[in-house]
């Protein structure tokens, strides 16, 4: 028994809704983009402290 099966006709169903959904929504990474970094806050030298007499 042998099965003659044309992988064409199969291939476009599949393929075709898999295009319409990446047209639609926009080719995706497959990783989010990295966000900025922040600077690190600054860090402030202990004000000295006033003889008061």
């Amino acid at each position: 028994m042998s099965l003659k099966i044309n992988w064409k006709r199969p291939l476009t169903y599949l393929l075709i809704p898999v295009a319409l959904v990446l047209v639609f929504i926009g080719v995706m990474p497959p990783f989010p983009p990295s966000r900025p970094t922040k600077p690190g806050q600054e860090q402030s030298t202990p004000a000295e402290e006033q003889n008061r007499k």
